[in-house]
C-alpha cells in the first residue's frame, strides 16, 4: 500500500522521487546489513523520531521483507530506556496497527476460494 501524497509526488514530480528512490536504493546496498536488519533499523529510525507515518510505512516494509510481528513488537520496546515508555507505547500502537491489518488480510485472503 502506497500512500496517497507519496502517489501524488510521484505524479507531480516523477523526477524527483526517481531520484530519491534512487539514493534510498543507493542507501541500502551501501553496507553489509541484510534486508531485514535494513527494515528493522528504519523501524526503529521511525519510532525514534516520533513519525506515525514513518513507522507504519516501515512496520509494513518489515513485513515484506521476512520480519516476525514479535521482532516488530520487540523494536518498539526496545526504544522505551532511549525515548522513554510512554512514548514507546505510543509507537508500539503505531506497530500494532499495522499488524492488526496485516492479520485481517492475510485472514480474508486464507477464506477467499
Amino acid at each position: 500500500m502506497i500512500p496517497k501524497p507519496y502517489r501524488q509526488m510521484h505524479d507531480q514530480f516523477p523526477e524527483y522521487m526517481q531520484a530519491y528512490e534512487a539514493f534510498a536504493a543507493a542507501a541500502a546496498k551501501s553496507g553489509p546489513l541484510d534486508a531485514k536488519s535494513i527494515a528493522l533499523t528504519k523501524l526503529a529510525i521511525s519510532i525514534g523520531a516520533g513519525l506515525e507515518g514513518g513507522t507504519h510505512s516501515h512496520a509494513r516494509k518489515a513485513l515484506e521483507a521476512g520480519c516476525l510481528p514479535d521482532e516488530l513488537r520487540h523494536v518498539a520496546m526496545l526504544s522505551a530506556p532511549t525515548i522513554g515508555f510512554p512514548t514507546m507505547m505510543r509507537a508500539r500502537m503505531w506497530v500494532e496497527d499495522v499488524l492488526t491489518k496485516a492479520a485481517a488480510k492475510e485472514s480474508t485472503e486464507t477464506q477467499q476460494p
